[in-house]
């Protein structure tokens, strides 16, 4: 089967500043390392550590006027349960680690701090989960298609937004209602935007929350419709998991109000089949990750799919050589060149990516 292609691109992610990788500037809050350090490292086991219950609802690309593009006919889950708090304690103690902090703390001026390809070297809790078969069957059902990581560099990106106890009691008078603000305000706070509206560089991301939601308002996740309206996925709690197709759709996180922190965790995924469409692309990737394992990483795969194609595409010409009818033996010219041109569309698409250089 060739791979399927939209008669347009998806739309190009935008790209953080600078184009070199850079150091938060504020660090974190000792507090965050001390209470992660309490925590007794376990392996992932899924029975102590998965609790999956199916979300109650499921917003479908044909919902928001996007039907056909894409790789699914899921738009976007509302938030479900997938981990366990033991699950949310060890990923916290991964990440709040001292190796991991001192070698993958990134910024940007899209997100001002951000723990990034940490996973396969520091975070074997983590790195474990997101490659395990039970959690990728999970993430797979809720999306509508076989799912598979899509980069070791993605698995469990971090986001960490954190107040000062002073912020955080403005903030959560201001979310209840309890302090000073007009409702107007109160209203007009809570749809402040975390992130603005942008595409994502995978095709699929999961968005796990690992921070405690009792007192926060707001975090919905925002999806731009085909007609230009919005429609908002209610926002999360600690232990839920939101599975998105962001490739394809402009989406925004509203700030949540009344939590001292927010960490959440961001899995990539791309489809599993090599012969599915996979408009993987690096602009929202380069200036937040070491170039040189972002390229080695992303070629490694995409070879790794042209392998898959060409050996199945030449098993099928040996099949058809050695079949005993001589209609059946005639070379496909027009499939083959149709073939070859997907392939070499592929690879352009990986020139276009592959960009030298800034240093």
């Amino acid at each position: 089967m060739a791979a399927t292609r939209l008669a347009a691109s998806a739309p190009t992610p935008a790209a953080p500043r600078p184009e070199t990788v850079s150091r938060p500037i504020k660090p974190l809050p000792a507090h965050l390392v001390e209470n992660a350090a309490t925590t007794v490292k376990a392996p992932f086991d899924p029975a102590i550590h998965v609790d999956f219950m199916p979300p109650k609802a499921v917003v479908m690309m044909k919902d928001i006027g996007l039907e056909g593009h894409g790789i699914s006919p899921v738009a976007a889950s509302e938030p479900f349960r997938l981990f366990t708090d033991d699950a949310v304690r060890q990923f916290r103690a991964e990440i709040f680690s001292k190796p991991v902090l001192d070698n993958c703390q990134v910024s940007s001026n899209l997100a001002p701090n951000m723990i990034r390809a940490y996973a396969a070297d520091y975070g074997p809790f983590a790195y474990s989960v997101w490659h395990h078969p039970k959690v990728l069957d999970i993430i797979s059902n809720v999306a509508g298609v076989d799912l598979t990581v899509a980069m070791d560099i993605d698995v469990a990106h971090i986001n960490v937004s954190v107040n000062d106890e002073e912020v955080c009691i403005a903030e959560k008078n201001t979310a209840t209602g309890t302090g000073t603000k007009t409702a107007a305000a109160t209203a007009t706070a809570t749809q402040t935007p975390a992130f603005a509206w942008h595409y994502d560089s995978y095709p699929f991301v999961v968005v796990t929350m690992l921070s405690d939601c009792t007192d926060m308002k707001g975090g919905e996740t925002v999806l731009r419709t085909a007609s230009g309206e919005t429609m908002k996925v209610r926002g999360p709690s600690m232990g839920t998991a939101v599975v998105l197709q962001g490739r394809y759709i402009e989406h925004q996180a509203l700030k949540a109000w009344g939590g001292r922190e927010r960490v959440s965790m961001v899995t990539s995924f791309r489809p599993k089949s090599p012969f599915l469409k996979d408009e993987t692309v690096l602009a929202g990737l380069r200036g937040i990750t070491d170039l040189s394992l972002l390229y080695h990483q992303y070629a490694e795969y995409r070879f790794q799919v042209l392998e898959t194609r060409f050996g199945q595409k030449r098993r099928q010409l040996l099949e058809s050589f050695r079949h005993a009818d001589a209609d059946a033996r005639k070379f496909d010219l027009q499939g083959i060149r149709s073939f070859l041109d997907e392939q070499r569309q592929y690879m352009e698409d990986m020139l276009k990516e592959l960009v030298p250089y800034p240093y």
